[in-house]
């Protein structure tokens, strides 16, 4: 085989499923892995394409084409910074290093800087789609210079996702950007997980559905404005029957959510940027009250576990508007945050692209990437999606349930802490007044804060909170 285009270091499900579908576009490819196995699988697997394989990083380096684009799929963390340190002293000026893992933003703005020093180059780049998306097409998300984007931008065309005819892939952004879209994207399916995962559990508990009759619900939602890949597939395991038991597979399955940090980092990064993502920040404790069995086991039984078992008046309808009006709030948290870090960290991000790219290939694609893509295409500076016409018209249909589905999952003992929070959020922008001037006020007396009054300009400080009558000045 002549020399390779494309080069890929981490052989596993993603990286041997990405290079499979690269050549299988016509591009010549080639991998390594430290498994021999792993090697052999590529070759087995990609047979009749123009895909070969190296048994250590000098042969690897040989076979590919100069200026080479070196692609990781290995674990984050270390293992980058391990493979990074074994290939640079074998690299030339203007290689292309890009790490298509789930790296967390800082790392990657840390190793471009660190590689820019060698006349290196490094993309950090987000691939959303499982071992099917790296087969088939993913959604992936590139960051790095446009120069190097420029570089790879035919290969990324041809394995990602397809939408009406319209690849899945468009430049992020300068540095991290892609890591940190990735990030965030990720967040966001922590919160329409938990989401569905909190309207599963009241369908269960309350009106008393088996996990077969509550997949039906799912499938037939899926036809609606609901539509999206996470519905899809939630129809699908729960309707999956356990081949040793004969029971409905779920219900064997033990409830402790594991959980990678993407959404921790998300929430962490929302943070930073003082922006709030409520409902993500609660996916993320949902996972790990999950994990927590001796507490829970404990409290279980100091309290009990018992429900009302009144009827709740609340139909299957409501739950469908409860679960789009969650939907379309989670996804408005994880796009203004990306909205703030692209004027604070300077990405430059462009939302309806991003919505563009999400339709399809990626974890969280749904119907409503459409209408998102619209909105930000008319207000590229749009704030909140909530706010968008189209989406407030839908919310205003649809709160009035989600409200009462909150109602009935309280009343039932049911945690709903991610609906629950999807609800504060709206509930408190939509409000006349916070209560954030006792905050204030409360600040100024045990701080000496100051804080800003309603009937006039300036800053203000009382000085003795404590009489009838305190003085500002």
């Amino acid at each position: 085989m002549k020399q390779a285009h494309f080069g890929m270091i981490g052989l596993g499900t993603m990286g041997r499923n990405f290079l499979l579908n690269v050549a299988e576009h016509g591009i010549a490819g080639v991998g390594y892995d430290l498994d021999a196995a792993k090697r052999e699988l590529l070759l087995k697997e990609g047979d009749g394409m123009p895909v070969d394989v190296a048994k250590d990083i000098p042969e690897f380096l040989s076979k590919l084409a100069s200026p080479r684009n070196i692609m990781l799929l290995v674990p984050a963390g270390k293992i980058v910074d391990a493979v990074i340190g074994d290939l640079t002293p074998h690299l030339d000026p203007d290689d292309l290093i890009i790490d298509g893992g789930n790296s967390h933003f800082t790392d990657t703005d840390r190793r471009i800087a660190e590689l820019s020093e060698k006349n290196i180059g490094f993309m950090g780049i987000g691939v959303s789609g499982g071992e099917e998306g790296a087969r088939h097409g993913a959604s992936i998300m590139p960051g790095g210079t446009k120069q190097h984007y420029d570089r790879v931008e035919d290969v990324l065309k041809a394995v990602s996702a397809k939408v009406d005819g319209e690849p899945c892939v468009a430049y992020m952004g300068q540095g991290s950007a892609g890591h940190f879209v990735k990030m965030v994207h990720n967040g966001i399916e922590y919160g329409l997980m938990q989401i569905i995962g909190e309207t599963y559990d009241y369908l269960r508990r309350v009106k008393g559905k088996t996990a077969g009759e509550i997949g039906d619900i799912f499938a037939e939602w899926n036809t609606t404005e609901l539509n999206s890949f996470l519905v899809e597939i939630t129809a699908i395991v729960l309707r999956k029957k356990d081949a040793e038991t004969g029971k409905f597979l779920v219900d064997e399955v033990l409830d402790e959510a594991g959980q990678k940090g993407t959404g921790k980092w998300t929430s962490q990064a929302a943070m930073d940027l003082g922006i709030p993502i409520p409902t993500i920040d609660s996916a993320v404790s949902m996972r790990q009250i999950s994990a927590i069995r001796s507490v829970r086991d404990a409290a279980g039984e100091v309290f009990g576990k018992d429900l009302d078992d009144r009827e709740s008046a609340i139909g299957i309808d409501d739950l469908q508007k409860a679960l789009t009006s969650a939907f379309i709030i989670t996804y408005a948290q994880g796009m203004s945050l990306l909205q703030a870090a692209s004027t604070e960290l300077e990405y430059g991000l462009d939302l309806a692209e991003i919505a563009k790219i999400w339709r399809g290939g990626c974890i969280i694609r749904s119907a409503m990437l459409e209408e998102m893509r619209k909105a930000f295409s008319d207000a590229p500076n749009l704030e909140n999606l909530i706010i968008d016409a189209q989406f407030a018209d839908v919310l205003k249909r649809n709160i009035p349930s989600l409200r009462k589905l909150i109602t009935a999952c309280t009343r039932h003992g049911i945690p709903a802490l991610c609906l629950s929070s999807a609800l504060s959020y709206f509930d408190a922008f939509r409000a006349e007044k916070l209560p954030a001037n006792l905050i204030q006020a409360q600040r100024d007396f045990f701080g000496a804060h100051t804080y800003k009054r309603i009937d006039k300009e300036g800053i203000f400080h009382t000085a003795d909170w404590e009489t009838a009558e305190g003085t500002g000045a």
